[in-house]
């Protein structure tokens, strides 16, 4: 009966560790798509805030009509006709605001404006007397909400505390329909502001990834206004984050309705199984999601596992193979590397004195590095130029980025997508001299640069791209791991599904290996059974 017993006991444990395998094989090689909730408008609350605020100039107030048509339902634009006409008078200024399906703040006083604009024309050069002195930057609508950018130049603001900082202050502040589901144990905190309870009951201020962030609900929605600063001693050259509390609340004291337009509800939208190639690529290997290095993250912390593609994108260089592996810690990786290619090493969460959330250790690289294939001595100069590797737009998006900035950003916003891509090391000055600036629109697949090496100046790091993903939360935008993004564009653009290597979970073979020769025979479970 004992020897029965414990090889029935055997059995069992092969049944389950053979489970366990597939199961385990299956799920760490699957890619999956991101989670993320959908918010439901209040758009009579919105049309209330907006007649407050145009009742105090008698010509807003006889210009919109806000007779709310009861036989439309609250989705129809037609049921709110002030609405309407409130985004045909400000798209003048702000370009496409009635593609947002989201009431639309900012520090605009529509009423004012239209009570001194003359003959029903913007007079563009006095604008920022209806902005709290606030310059536009930026504005993008799009269907999951809108982004702008404004900034407060160093002579302006003199009711405001002095400032050390002798640059023009930067303030972002996006609103979205969209806000995605991350596992993120730091978000949701925060300080209340005592000087704008009242007009924002929720509103709470916290320090995150670089910015000073400002985040409430209003209308149902969340918003977050930003500011980048370092919680430090203020510079002229760089802005302490004190001195970026008082610009902040003044933007936010100033906000108002400005546009926006009702569209019918959204769903959530759920994480699904991402499709991959069939058939398996011959070369292409890469090491798990979060298997950085070993010892090479902040405070010896380890990687940031995430198997969600954010998006599916073009990848984002033309020519191929392409290495993703460590460009600080290369040295100590004793992976055996393909033609100094394969496989590729996740380096989202490697050791940098930037702030990253999803990292264990609080900090992280923010993105991956990408180096492009070097040209082999049969090549022809013409056919291959090292310096002449083109990178190209992963999706149609907008361009993010002031003149003489070091990264270029492309958003995404569409009905089912509110997501960031940036690019880093690329030359500032040609960027600027091709026009990659604030609004420019790109095609996915567009050329916008080639691989370069700066970094704060030329020759500043080895000749690679940085690429990083920034998605939209409650807490604004937040960095998240592009490694498997980038994998499953990869697979696309080389048409072969890669081979995961390194950490593999327990096979089939292994379990025949751990059991005794008695209860891994063929056979054995018939013979068992009885």
């Amino acid at each position: 009966m004992g020897k029965r017993a414990d090889r029935f006991v055997l059995r069992l444990l092969a049944v389950f560790l053979l489970q366990l395998a597939g199961g385990g094989l299956a799920a760490a090689d699957q890619f999956h798509t991101p989670s993320v909730s959908a918010m439901r408008v209040e758009w009579r609350t919105a049309l209330d805030q907006l007649r407050t605020e145009v009742s105090r100039q008698p010509v807003a107030a006889s210009t919109l009509s806000f007779a709310i048509q009861q036989r439309y339902a609250v989705s129809d634009p037609r049921s709110m006709p002030a609405l309407v006409q409130l985004n045909a008078i400000t798209s003048q200024i702000f370009n496409g605001i009635g593609r947002s399906p989201i009431p639309v703040l900012l520090p605009f006083d529509a009423a004012a404006w239209l009570e001194a604009r003359p003959n029903g024309a913007p007079d563009e050069g006095k604008l920022a007397r209806f902005q709290a002195e606030f310059r536009t930057d930026l504005f993008h609508a799009g269907l999951s909400g809108y982004d702008a950018t404004f900034s407060l130049p160093p002579a302006t603001g003199e009711d405001l505390p002095h400032r050390t900082f002798a640059r023009p202050v930067e303030v972002q502040i996006t609103g979205s329909l969209l806000v995605y589901d991350l596992a993120d144990p730091a978000g949701g905190k925060g300080e209340p502001v005592k000087s704008l309870a009242a007009q924002f009951p929720d509103m709470r201020r916290f320090i995150r990834e670089g910015y000073v962030r400002y985040a409430f609900t209003k209308f149902g929605v969340p918003y977050v206004v930003s500011i980048q600063c370092l919680d430090s001693a203020p510079r002229a050259r760089r802005l302490a984050c004190r001195e970026a509390y008082p610009i902040a609340e003044r933007f936010l004291k100033a906000l108002q309705v400005a546009g926006g337009l009702p569209s019918r509800p959204r769903k959530n939208i759920a994480s699904l199984r991402v499709e991959r190639p069939v058939a398996a690529s011959a070369e292409f290997t890469y090491r798990p999601s979060g298997d950085i290095i070993a010892k090479t993250g902040s405070r010896r912390q380890s990687g940031h596992a995430d198997n969600t593609a954010y998006s599916q994108i073009r990848f984002p260089l033309v020519r191929v193979p392409v290495a993703i592996r460590s460009q600080s810690f290369a040295r100590r990786d004793k992976t055996r590397l393909i033609a100094g290619t394969y496989p590729w090493r996740d380096n989202f969460c490697e050791a940098r004195s930037f702030n990253v959330g999803q990292c264990a250790s609080g900090f992280g690289h923010q993105g991956q590095d990408l180096r492009p294939r070097p040209c082999s001595a049969e090549e022809s100069a013409e056919g291959c130029d090292d310096k002449r590797q083109a990178i190209v737009a992963v999706r149609d998006g907008v361009v993010i980025r002031a003149p003489k900035q070091q990264a270029a950003t492309l958003q995404v916003n569409t009905r089912t997508e509110h997501i960031r891509f940036r690019y880093m090391h690329m030359n500032p000055s040609a960027m600027d001299a091709d026009g990659l600036l604030n609004g420019r629109r790109l095609i996915e697949g567009e050329p916008i640069g080639v691989v370069s090496n700066y970094l704060d100046r030329p020759n500043g790091t080895s000749r690679h791209l940085h690429f990083d993903v920034q998605v939209f939360t409650r807490d604004g935008w937040l960095w998240v791991n592009p490694y498997t993004t980038l994998v499953s564009a990869y697979e696309r653009l080389i048409g072969g599904r890669g081979r995961r290597i390194g950490n593999e979970p327990v096979t089939a073979a292994a379990v025949a290996q751990a059991l005794p020769a008695e209860a891994s025979r063929p056979g054995a479970r018939e013979a068992g059974a009885n």
